[in-house]
C-alpha cells in the first residue's frame, strides 16, 4: 500500500488510488468511472483508497471516456420566478433518483442568452437538456438542432415549438385561461382586462391585429389569450382592445397599463392576470387609484402561490402542476438518453382553478 498523501499537495489521481488499493489503474478507473465490470471485493477496496485519499472523479474526463456524464441542462426563462423553481425542483428530485446531476441555467427570457447556454451545456457534455425556450419560429431553433445533432436529447419545457422534432410537457393555457374568464362573466362581468398580452407598445385596435401581434411572441402567452377570446366569444361579449395589456411585459408596464384601463369611461369591473408580475402590477395600479378588490374590481391570477392564499381577501388563482411537470419533462428526457425511439409527443397537464374570494358580482352590471 501506498503511504498516506500530503494533502497540502494536489488532488489524488486515480493511479495514486491504484496503488493506495493495490490494483491496477484500469481496474481503479472501471470502479471510480462506473462502467465496465469490477468485482465487489475489488470495488470496496478502490472506493475505500478513494475516500482515504479525498479523490473526487473529474466528472468531465469520465464523461469524455465513457460517453455518459449522469448530467442534464435545465435551461429556464427566470429561475427566480416561483413556476420555475417549483419546475426545476420537480427535475432535480426526479433526476436524482434516478442517479443524474442537474445544471440550471436561467436566460431572462433572451434568446441570445439561452442560445448560449445551449453551447455551455453542449461543451460540458450533458446527456440531455429541458428547455423553456424563447423561440417563437422555426428560425430561432438552431441551437437547440445543434444539441440534437451532438447526440443530446432536448425536451421542451411550458412551450411548444411548431415543427421541431422534441418531446414538450405544457400545460392547457387555453382551456386554463378561458375557464377563469368565463367564471368572471359567469359572475356578471362584461368588461374583463386581460393582463399581459403582446408588448406592441400601444393599444390594438382589432381583434386580427392582436391575434396576428401574439403570433410573434411566446406559445404560452398567445394560448392564454386565445382562452381569453373563447370565453368572450362564448359570451357573446365584443372584443374591446382597450381592455387589453400591450405594454412591456414587466411589472411597471402592467402597472401602467391597468391604470389606463381603470382610468377609462367605461373601465374594466374584473381583470384576468396570466403572471405574477402582472398581478402584482395590477395590485399596485388599483392601490394607487384607492380601489379595492373585489368590491370595486374583481380579480382572478396565474401561477397560485402561498402568498396568494394569505392575501386579504384571499385571490383566485390559476394553479400550474409545476412539479409534475418537472417531473414529466425528466422522466421523458431519460427515456431518450436509454434509446426510446417513440415519436416525439407534446404531453399537456391539466391546471387547476382554485377559487376563493377576489371574484363577486360588479356593482354596476355593464351589458
Amino acid at each position: 500500500m501506498a503511504a498516506e498523501r500530503d494533502r497540502g499537495t494536489s488532488p489524488p489521481t486515480i493511479s495514486e488510488v491504484a496503488s493506495e488499493a493495490g490494483v491496477g489503474r484500469a481496474s481503479a478507473a472501471r470502479t471510480l468511472g462506473n462502467y465496465g465490470y469490477v468485482s465487489p471485493e475489488l470495488r470496496e477496496r478502490v472506493l475505500a483508497a478513494a475516500e482515504k485519499l479525498g479523490y473526487r472523479a473529474n466528472a468531465l474526463a469520465r464523461s469524455v471516456s465513457t460517453g455518459v456524464s449522469h448530467t442534464l441542462g435545465v435551461v429556464v426563462a427566470d429561475i427566480g420566478n416561483p413556476f420555475f423553481a417549483g419546475i426545476v425542483r420537480g427535475i432535480s428530485d426526479t433526476s436524482r433518483a434516478a442517479g443524474f446531476d442537474t445544471i440550471v441555467i436561467s436566460t431572462h427570457e433572451s434568446l441570445d442568452e439561452e442560445r448560449g447556454a445551449v453551447g455551455v451545456l453542449i461543451d460540458k457534455r450533458v446527456d440531455g437538456m429541458i428547455v423553456a425556450s424563447a423561440a417563437v419560429d422555426l428560425e430561432d431553433t438552431a441551437h437547440l438542432k445543434d444539441a440534437a445533432d451532438h447526440g443530446i436529447p432536448v425536451v421542451l419545457l411550458d412551450r411548444t415549438l411548431p415543427h421541431v422534432p422534441f418531446d414538450t410537457v405544457v400545460i392547457d393555457n387555453r382551456e386554463s385561461a378561458r375557464k377563469a374568464v368565463d367564471l368572471l362573466i359567469q359572475a356578471g362581468h362584461h368588461r374583463v382586462g386581460f393582463v399581459w398580452g403582446p408588448p406592441v407598445g400601444a393599444p390594438v385596435a382589432t381583434r386580427r391585429e392582436l391575434q396576428a401581434a401574439a403570433s410573434r411572441y411566446l406559445w404560452t402567452d398567445g394560448e392564454r389569450l386565445r382562452g381569453y377570446l373563447d370565453a368572450l366569444d362564448d359570451a357573446g361579449i365584443p372584443f374591446d382592445g382597450s381592455l387589453v395589456m400591450t405594454a412591456a411585459k414587466t411589472e411597471e408596464g402592467a402597472t401602467e397599463s391597468v391604470t389606463r384601463m381603470l382610468e377609462l369611461e367605461n373601465p374594466p369591473t374584473a381583470i384576468f392576470s396570466t403572471e405574477n408580475d402582472a398581478m402584482t402590477g395590477t395590485l399596485r395600479a388599483m392601490r394607487a387609484l384607492g380601489l379595492s378588490y373585489p368590491e370595486d374590481v374583481s380579480l382572478i391570477g396565474f401561477d397560485d402561490s402561498s402568498w396568494a392564499s394569505v392575501m386579504d381577501p384571499p385571490l383566485t388563482m390559476i394553479e400550474q402542476p409545476m412539479l409534475q411537470m418537472g417531473a414529466l419533462a425528466t422522466d421523458r428526457l431519460l427515456g431518450r438518453i436509454r434509446g426510446e425511439r417513440a415519436d416525439p409527443a407534446t404531453h399537456t397537464l391539466e391546471a387547476r382553478l382554485i377559487a376563493r374570494s377576489s371574484v363577486t358580482s360588479p356593482r354596476v352590471r355593464v351589458t
